[in-house]
């Protein structure tokens, strides 16, 4: 089994032409970061959610897939007469999966929301391979 990152958002053609750091800065500005530790016997992916509360991160694992989605909601307090001259800091949703193999259920998977950081144990489990049925063949 290996975590595989998904991306949710639609195709765009430039994608990979625009794959340097700067470019990538622009276009989400530090969504998510996410750390995946190997162990022994499972894994754990460390994300990222600054400004996020508990009650607004979904954990739900669909055909194989991990899905993280966040929520991060602010509200606008400013008067007639202020207005922003530079806003930096993000609010919206943002979901990202990782694939964690078709033999995990809900149950397997453990996580805990700490200081901004969503930690999740996803253990190492073996695809359980099918054997073929032997049949015997009967020689006449």
């Amino acid at each position: 089994m290996m975590l595989v990152p998904r991306r949710t958002s639609s195709f765009d053609l430039f994608d990979d032409f625009f794959r340097d750091d700067d470019f990538i800065t622009r276009k989400q500005p530090n969504l998510m970061k996410t750390d995946i530790i190997e162990k022994p016997d499972k894994y754990i992916i460390e994300v990222d959610l600054p400004g996020c509360e508990k009650e607004n991160i979904n954990l739900s694992l669909n055909d194989g897939y991990l899905e993280i989605s966040s929520k991060i909601e602010r509200t606008n307090d400013n008067s007639e007469d202020e207005k922003y001259i530079r806003k930096e800091r993000y609010y919206g949703e943002c979901t990202r999966s990782f694939y964690v193999g078709d033999s995990l259920d809900k149950e397997d998977i453990s996580a805990e929301f700490k200081n901004g950081i969503l930690t999740v144990e996803v253990p190492k489990k073996e695809e359980k391979k099918e054997t073929p049925e032997s049949r015997r063949i009967e020689i006449k």
